[in-house]
């Protein structure tokens, strides 16, 4: 039997801004994870929560895939960056409050210096986005930040 795991143990986002609920399953290379939209979420409008922040909802799905990797490694999770996606899709302009969306994320490649590339897909009640994600996580973040400013 896998462990579980609490995305709060996985994801380096603190309250507001760590939008996952739950961690469904996992494999080698996968991962599903659930979240419902809520009306006081942070980035809420009238309308409900804009679709361009499923972006963000796939890529803390990678990061708890990451995470779930450290911690099976005895390690902690670290910091990784959303390098860029390619055709990122979805058929709504808002996800509604009280929707349950479904996150499936698939580890496509991974490169040594910590590029990888994850083809994911957002689905719920009707719902449907695609995007294939790039991350990037360093060896240790914390050295590559300092490297970055000028």
């Amino acid at each position: 039997m896998k462990p579980s795991f609490n995305v709060e143990d996985l994801v380096m986002h603190r309250g507001a801004m760590n939008l996952l609920d739950s961690i469904d399953d996992y494999g080698d290379d996968w991962l599903r994870a659930k979240l419902e939209v809520r009306n006081d979420a942070m980035f809420a409008c009238e309308y409900g929560v804009p679709s361009w922040l499923g972006m963000e909802y796939l890529a803390q799905a990678i990061g708890a895939f990451e995470g779930i990797n450290r911690r099976l490694q005895g390690s902690v999770p670290k910091l990784g960056f959303l390098v860029g996606s390619r055709k990122y899709v979805c058929n709504t302009d808002y996800f509604s409050p009280g929707m349950l969306l479904t996150l499936q994320v698939s580890r496509e490649m991974q490169a040594e210096n910590g590029l990888a590339v994850f083809r994911c897909e957002l689905t719920g009640e009707g719902v449907v986005a695609t995007a294939d994600i790039n991350v990037f996580q360093p060896e240790n973040a914390e050295e590559f930040l300092k490297g970055a400013i000028v």
